[in-house]
């Protein structure tokens, strides 16, 4: 009878401490990716309340879904949302992680994109007059 009980511990501690670790893993962000993208305000969809059920990811009302760009020019659909519709042709860096897509974006200039992600994309022209 001990010995079943000391099995049954030792079985439980293994699996919380396995659950940790997972658990540790999952909010660290450990294991992300990043993509780009440029925003196309056509792919945005306003997202409309979800009459009274829980929204887990926040008050984000638009959703934009785009052709996005590892560092090795490898492209993948990533949908997102966002608490406002975005600067239309701006590129945008992704932090993209398996199982919570995406964690975070943020505005880039067209010279902080990889090489491979530049090939995608033209180059913006200089407005300025200079």
């Amino acid at each position: 009878m001990k010995k079943k009980l000391k099995i049954t511990i030792g079985v439980v501690a293994v699996l919380l401490i396995g659950l940790a670790g997972f658990c540790a893993w999952f909010l660290s962000g450990s294991g992300s990716a990043e993509y780009y993208a440029q925003i196309d305000n056509t792919k945005v969809e306003q997202v409309d309340s979800n009459g009274g059920v829980i929204n887990f990811k926040g008050n984000l009302p638009y959703s934009y879904t785009l052709l996005s760009y590892d560092e090795n020019g490898s492209e993948k659909e990533i949908t997102f949302g966002t608490s406002r519709e975005l600067r239309e042709g701006a590129f945008i860096r992704l932090t993209v992680m398996p199982v919570r897509g995406v964690l975070d974006w943020s505005e880039v200039q067209y010279d902080e994109l990889p090489a491979a992600v530049q090939n995608h994309y033209s180059a913006p022209s200089d407005d300025s007059g200079n």
